[in-house]
């Protein structure tokens, strides 16, 4: 059955979360609070967003230098090439900044169509969020319903990731490859999840269910 990928980017392609560098590196103290209000949902992606870029006290050319610093999994561009072999599309679904993603994807010359929040800077950060759900207003980007709307007929969703983010569309997806929190996710709540830790496990698991 043919396939579409629906990947995290932060933690998942890449082998950093490029947001928490951001914030570890350059947001003073008052993050941590936040973050903590983010994950017990008591506050949205975006209110945390841009409570945590006012922290901030850098610029572009200081972020850039850290995204230098970040690599991605030594085997996605493995993973892409079987891809491409086997014709299955590839997204990347991402509550992260297109920025960091743009810029990270570049240094390995990799083009993918992505989906995610815009990182804003002119003499501050900001955030603006473009793929939320109104019925939800957690998430800045709502992979559930962008899954949902890429999904092609009789075609077979698998989601990728690893954090709070990639919770609702693991629910969704027919298929999910979990690791870290999203893989303790889904083991407490019941859901159907292979465990990998990169994506050379992802290929070795396809390439053995297509013999």
């Amino acid at each position: 059955m043919q396939k579409q990928f629906f990947i995290d980017f932060d933690g998942t392609v890449t082998t950093r979360d490029t947001v928490a560098a951001m914030v570890e590196s350059f947001a003073r103290e008052g993050w941590q609070e936040l973050n903590q209000k983010w994950e017990n949902k008591e506050i949205s992606t975006e209110e945390c967003a841009r409570r945590t870029l006012e922290l901030f006290n850098t610029d572009l050319g200081e972020l850039e230098k850290l995204l230098d610093t970040i690599d991605i999994d030594r085997y996605f561009p493995d993973f892409l090439s079987f891809c491409e072999s086997q014709g299955y599309q590839v997204y990347i679904l991402s509550d992260g900044y297109d920025f960091n993603i743009k810029h990270v994807l570049s240094r390995y010359n990799i083009d993918l169509p992505y989906y995610c929040n815009k990182l804003l800077y002119t003499d501050r950060f900001d955030i603006k969020c473009g793929n939320t759900n109104p019925d939800c207003d957690s998430c800045g980007t709502c992979k559930t319903n962008l899954m949902q709307e890429l999904k092609m007929p009789g075609y077979q969703s698998v989601y990728i990731g690893d954090g709070y983010s990639d919770t609702c569309p693991a629910e969704h997806a027919d298929i999910v490859f979990a690791k870290s929190s999203l893989l303790r996710y889904c083991r407490e709540h019941g859901i159907s999840a292979i465990a990998f830790d990169n994506f050379s496990d992802i290929i070795k698991y396809l390439q053995s269910e297509d013999r």
